[in-house]
């Protein structure tokens, strides 16, 4: 049964806004340490990802540095169509194209996400880059709910069993998202779920 939250929590962005969460964030585990893990061959990322229409435009203007550093022109990055969506910032989304198997900011020399290594490597906070999607995953969000991706859900996701909770490994990236205020009511809603959270 989803927990209906006090208030209502506005992304940084706008939206989403969440106002109730699915417990079971707080129960599953998986191991949180992605690029440390040597048994997933990064199956997360053959899918490509959401993004919202005002990130891409935050990663168009990266563009030049963004071709030399992924290896692929700008024009192969995203899908063409964007599907309207109100709870994405701007109002709609798209996705990154897959090429050869993954999703084309997939590092294939090392691991990891260029969005996410560029930005480091440039000075940027990759919150700028990377999208919303990737920082919260393996919780996603939908109609002003905080819940378990689909890859939790269905049991396909490779590191799910031991690890912190799924809540305890995004708790950081909520906070960025949609504040403090949201994670100490999380806080209080997994203290009395299951085991408090790391810190």
């Amino acid at each position: 049964m989803l927990a209906q939250l006090e208030r209502d929590y506005p992304c940084r962005f706008g939206v989403p806004v969440i106002s109730r969460v699915d417990p079971e964030i707080f129960r599953f585990r998986y191991f949180r340490h992605c690029l440390q893990c040597q048994f997933c061959s990064d199956q997360c990322c053959i899918y490509g990802v959401d993004v919202d229409v005002e990130n891409v435009a935050r990663i168009m203007k990266h563009a030049t540095a963004l071709e030399a550093y992924v290896g692929r022109p700008a024009g192969e990055w995203f899908r063409t169509r964007y599907t309207p969506d109100p709870e994405y910032p701007g109002g709609s989304s798209t996705r990154t194209r897959v090429r050869d198997g993954a999703c084309v900011f997939l590092n294939r020399r090392t691991r990891g996400c260029l969005l996410h290594s560029f930005s480091l490597s440039e000075g940027i906070d990759y919150h700028e880059l990377k999208p919303m999607m990737s920082a919260l995953f393996p919780i996603t969000f939908s109609e002003g709910t905080l819940y378990p991706a689909q890859e939790v859900e269905e049991g396909s996701l490779v590191c799910a069993g031991e690890g912190p909770t799924l809540y305890e490994g995004a708790r950081e990236e909520l906070r960025y998202y949609f504040g403090s205020a949201l994670v100490g009511e999380l806080d209080r809603l997994a203290s009395a779920t299951s085991l408090p959270p790391e810190r």
